[in-house]
């Protein structure tokens, strides 16, 4: 583990995070959902910053001693009940209707996507960012044709 992370890898983290966080954000905006590209960009770029300063004030309390008393992954439990809370925030029940889970969920994702990126792994941020889009859209088509589907977002 590198002893601490350059600019030039904090701005390719941070924009690979709201990046991929867009892909997202415009499937929410195509479908006309009130969380779209800027909140799903900013949920990622919160998240991977959030990690950055972790692994930053890890990298400073370690200096290379292996009994530092930081640990970064109370950091991504934080981040993650945050993002719950913001993702929860966007469900609305409407009398025996529910709207807005698939945007919570997909504003909860976006944090782990943040989080992927943060900790310099793109390949799993990737991953679940082409998987999401996969389940929001090509499922989302699914769905409408299923008998008796009742559309609740």
């Amino acid at each position: 583990m590198e002893a601490e992370i350059s600019l030039l890898d904090m701005l390719t983290r941070l924009s690979v995070a709201a990046g991929l966080a867009l892909v997202l954000g415009l499937e929410r905006e195509l479908r006309g959902k009130p969380a779209g590209l800027r909140s799903h960009m900013l949920v990622a770029l919160g998240a991977a910053a959030f990690l950055i300063v972790g692994l930053e004030i890890l990298f400073a309390t370690a200096e290379g001693d292996p009994s530092a008393r930081i640990d970064p992954t109370r950091i991504v439990e934080g981040v993650i009940g945050g993002i719950g809370f913001l993702g929860a925030g966007s469900i609305i029940r409407s009398g025996a209707s529910v709207h807005g889970i698939t945007t919570g969920a997909s504003i909860w994702l976006a944090g782990a996507i943040g989080i992927a990126a943060g900790v310099h792994n793109f390949a799993l941020a990737a991953m679940v960012t082409g998987l999401a889009l996969v389940i929001m859209t090509v499922l989302g088509a699914i769905e409408r044709f299923l008998p008796h589907h009742k559309r609740s977002e």
